[in-house]
């Protein structure tokens, strides 16, 4: 254990204390979920990818990484496979709310005043947001009213001239990237004996109709769970996304935190 951890857990409170009680220590707090990702990946893909970007970013500003959460909202059939499908276990809205805020309130009870949520479960955005606006309405009644939230996706840094050099043979878009080229191309740079290539299913994007049944029909979602093929995932194409995602979350909340710049250190002649 060490006081110069990124990792907020990994603090003596004492340590964690000096840190945080002045408000300029901004906090990354990952989102993921439990889910199915294809038969090449574990279910943690969206605790583990979030979790690397967030410490990344966070070494980067002098920030501090919370424990991520580990369960998200219900996984949607045209963007995670759909919530039938074996090992993904999910929360209802209502509960992921409820723990958001309360997490979000703790982190300002403590003297936090700059909070960054990294998620990386899709479904989680809409449930993000009312987690936000009710603990920022509860702190207001205690008179805290200087709490900043950051929310961010981490894929939604990649830029057209990224997409175009990851996919040239076409990009299908994010919410058929389930399972597929972004994120086992993460997990390939950062977590190569976690992915088992042999095993990735090489398929044509799913297809779905322009809108949805309920209680699903789960023979729309491919048999591997993936929604698009992994096929041409790769380490070098994760690196890419490592360098591309981290660097634009790190200029985002330089922005909206009022971050200071690094200063460049001269070399000695």
């Amino acid at each position: 254990m060490t006081s110069q951890s990124a990792f907020a857990a990994e603090l003596a409170w004492p340590d964690y204390h000096a840190r945080v009680r002045g408000g300029r220590t901004p906090i990354l707090l990952p989102l993921g979920s439990m889910e199915q990702h294809g038969c090449h990946m574990p279910m943690h893909v969206d605790v583990l990818l979030p979790s690397e970007f967030a410490r990344r970013a966070a070494e980067r500003i002098g920030g501090l990484v919370a424990p991520p959460f580990t369960y998200g909202y219900k996984s949607h059939q045209k963007s995670g496979g759909g919530n039938h499908m074996p090992g993904t276990a999910s929360l209802d809205g209502a509960t992921l709310v409820a723990q958001l805020r309360d997490v979000l309130k703790e982190f300002a009870r403590h003297g936090a005043r700059q909070i960054c949520l990294v998620n990386g479960h899709f479904e989680n955005s809409w449930f993000i947001v009312e987690g936000i606006d009710l603990a920022l309405r509860e702190l207001r009644w205690d008179g805290i009213e200087d709490l900043r939230v950051v929310v961010l996706s981490y894929w939604d840094f990649v830029d057209q001239q990224t997409i175009a050099r990851l996919y040239p043979d076409g990009f299908a878009g994010w919410d058929l990237e389930h399972g597929g080229v972004l994120e086992t191309s993460l997990m390939l740079a950062l977590y190569p004996d976690l992915v088992h290539m042999d095993r990735a299913v090489d398929h044509a994007p799913a297809t779905f109709p322009p809108y949805d049944v309920y209680p699903v029909k789960p023979s729309r979602t491919p048999a591997s769970g993936t929604l698009s093929s992994p096929r041409e995932a790769t380490r070098e194409k994760g690196e890419i996304l490592l360098r591309v995602c981290t660097d634009g979350i790190v200029a985002a909340l330089r922005e909206e935190f009022g971050l200071p710049e690094p200063v460049a250190v001269q070399a000695a002649e």
